[in-house]
């Protein structure tokens, strides 16, 4: 959520940058006047109930003082006055309440805003390459899709997996199960091990609030899987970023126990709103897959560097499995809603010959620190500062388990298994079928 005072101070900085992320001219303009609208009546409105109470309290004095000089009629006067204060009170609290809603919509609904050195783009033709590891080989006319591979080990099964649940599950089995967990359990003994982030298990059931802190409502709620709770409802977390971060909410962090890094390897669940004809074939985008989080807790100096970090953690997973990949900088029009700058790593799919993303590390300032009211106070200081949070995935484990079918695969079907994975499946160096 965007501080309502910078807005207030830079209004055409908020235009700007609703421009970039693809706002017309005069949405944004009309757009960044509502909510200043919004917080003017508010201010104004706070302002009379202050005089009303400071009336009430020096009314209330007079009537004393009109009593010790045996004036019963300013007395009543008075008390009149003040009964009519404390009506106007009681109702100024319900507006006051109703107009803070109103400027807490229209704040909730504000994307963050990027970095200076974003690219200014509409889309995904606009990202901006940056490095590129690992080299791409012609791939020969056997080169399969993943789905096509593990169909044919009889170890991939979406005809039994739509009877279960209906379209976008899948069914793993055997070798390929296996070859999945040891996927999850390789990154996250690398990044625990190696990078220093502190494992997690989260709950997968989380509350309104605690979507809202990472900016999945209001506006991605479509994309969300709700069950009832009580007279109220949990949501199934669309990524472990929503409970990691969410750890500091409500909290005052002292400066020195930063940053704080998380991981966790979790099932994620998404309704895939608005994605209907997109990769309807494989694992590519499902509704329930395995990701492996990571997530730092910043002061406001750290932050950029330690999002040069995140990205450098997730990549070493790609290294370690010998998988080419790119990584691009996104645009202003492709990037997340709650993000100032995004990475996205992009592992190379020989059965697709196109790069598909696998991790995406984005730097969300203090965004999300405002909505969880998630704050650090440095040694020195009376005060305190919002935390700076940032996320990425290190990384999707279905999306790994893809590239490594399909740039592991042979001629005859077979699949071999990755040097830095065999550990993890008993030695083992190839996936047969049966």
């Amino acid at each position: 959520m965007l501080d309502i005072k910078w807005i207030r101070e830079n209004p055409q900085a908020l235009i700007d940058a609703l421009n970039k992320r693809g706002h017309s001219a005069e949405s944004a303009q009309s757009t960044v006047e509502d909510v200043i609208a919004r917080d003017e009546a508010r201010r104004e409105h706070v302002s009379r109930l202050q005089e009303a109470q400071e009336r009430r309290n020096a009314a209330s004095k007079e009537i004393g003082k009109a009593l010790g000089a045996k004036d019963s009629a300013l007395a009543e006067k008075l008390k009149a006055e003040i009964g009519e204060i404390k009506g106007f009170i009681q109702n100024g609290e319900a507006q006051e309440r109703t107009l803070d809603k109103a400027l807490l919509d229209a704040l909730a609904v504000l994307p963050n805003v990027p970095f200076d050195d974003v690219p200014v783009g509409a889309d995904e033709k606009d990202n901006v390459e940056i490095r590129k590891v690992g080299k791409v080989k012609p791939g020969p006319n056997w080169v399969k899709e993943h789905y096509e591979i593990g169909e044919a080990l009889g170890l991939i099964d979406f005809e039994r997996a739509a009877k279960l649940s209906g379209s976008r599950f899948t069914v793993l089995k055997g070798q390929i199960a296996r070859l999945e967990r040891a996927i999850g359990q390789f990154m996250l003994d690398l990044h625990t091990t190696e990078h220093g982030y502190t494992e997690v298990q989260p709950p997968l059931l989380v509350r309104d609030e605690v979507l809202f802190g990472t900016n999945q409502l209001p506006k991605f709620e479509e994309d969300l899987f709700f069950v009832p709770h009580g007279e109220a409802r949990l949501g199934l977390i669309p990524t472990a970023e929503v409970p990691l971060t969410n750890l500091v909410r409500e909290e005052i962090l002292a400066a020195d126990q930063l940053p704080i890094r998380y991981t966790a390897l979790t099932p994620c669940f998404r309704s895939e709103a608005g994605s209907a004809g997109r990769d309807t074939r494989g694992m590519l985008r499902q509704h329930q897959f395995y990701k492996v989080e990571l997530v730092s807790i910043t002061d406001q100096e750290s932050s950029v560097a330690e999002h040069e970090r995140m990205t450098q953690c997730a990549e070493e997973v790609l290294k370690r499995l010998e998988l080419p990949f790119r990584t691009v900088v996104l645009c202003t029009g492709d990037m997340g809603f709650g993000a100032r700058k995004t990475y996205d790593i992009e592992v190379w799919l020989p059965g697709q010959n196109a790069y598909r993303e696998i991790s995406s590390c984005s730097v969300c300032g203090d965004f999300q620190a405002r909505r969880m009211d998630a704050r650090y106070r440095k040694a020195d200081e009376k005060g305190t500062h919002f935390v700076h949070t940032l996320n990425g995935s290190g990384t999707a484990v279905g999306r790994a388990l893809i590239a490594v079918l399909e740039n592991y695969q042979n001629e005859d079907g077979s699949v071999t298994i990755p040097e830095a994975l065999r550990p993890y499946m008993g030695g083992m160096a190839k996936i047969e079928r049966a």
